[in-house]
């Protein structure tokens, strides 16, 4: 599918056009959750070429710098409408991805849809995910990455949930990038959300609100 132009944008990393596109959006009355969700296509478009080595970690750190400036106007209206929580999520990147756009966006949204957002970062440790379901006794553990190179770090990070016995207590969302359907099955994982309105509808479902 051909990315949108602020998508494009965001790929190609052309900071001001992705600043004015953002702002003539808003303007033009386009809801902030679209806008980020286009936002995180760019996004995915630099992971990509990363990933096939025609960016390097330099541009990767700069489309990070592009996504938050272009976003920040989107933050208020986004926590405009929170709610109080009926449930808890502890979320984070993965060990060996220090990504935290896509992240950012699920804790925002799932905050302004009543749930209790613990973030735990990026390059979240494995035994962290296990300390903070300890300490905060969450329905839901999310986990995030925008590269393929960490997979094996998710699946590892619910082997080590599932070694303190602790998987049944919490459903596990995955999301990202390069996350699909194959990788839920590979990492072990109970849902994939391709956007955070997905992981929303996903944790409406878990906690059993309408």
């Amino acid at each position: 599918m051909t990315p949108s132009p602020l998508a494009q944008a965001v790929g190609d990393l052309d900071e001001q056009t992705a600043v004015t596109l953002v702002e003539e959006k808003l303007s033009a009355g386009e809801a902030a959750l679209g806008i980020l969700e286009e936002l995180q296509a760019g996004m995915n478009v630099v992971g990509e070429r990363f990933e096939s080595g025609e960016y390097y970690l330099s541009e990767l750190i700069y489309a990070a710098d592009i996504f938050k400036k272009a976003g920040a106007p989107l933050q208020e209206e986004l926590k405009s409408g929170t709610q109080a929580a009926y449930g808890t999520l502890v979320l984070g990147t993965v060990k060996n991805d220090i990504h935290d756009f896509g992240k950012d966006i699920v804790a925002t949204v799932m905050s302004s849809n009543g749930v209790k957002v613990v973030d735990l970062g990026v390059n979240v440790e494995h035994q962290a995910f296990v300390d903070a379901i300890k300490e905060h006794s969450p329905q839901m553990v999310g986990m995030s990455c925008l590269l393929t190179t960490v997979f094996e770090d998710m699946k590892e990070a619910i082997a080590t949930i599932e070694a303190a016995g602790l998987r049944d207590q919490v459903k596990i969302l995955i999301g990202g990038g390069p996350v699909d359907e194959a990788t839920r099955e590979f990492v072990g994982a109970d849902h994939y959300c391709k956007t955070a309105q997905d992981g929303v509808a996903v944790a409406k479902r878990i906690l059993g609100v309408d």
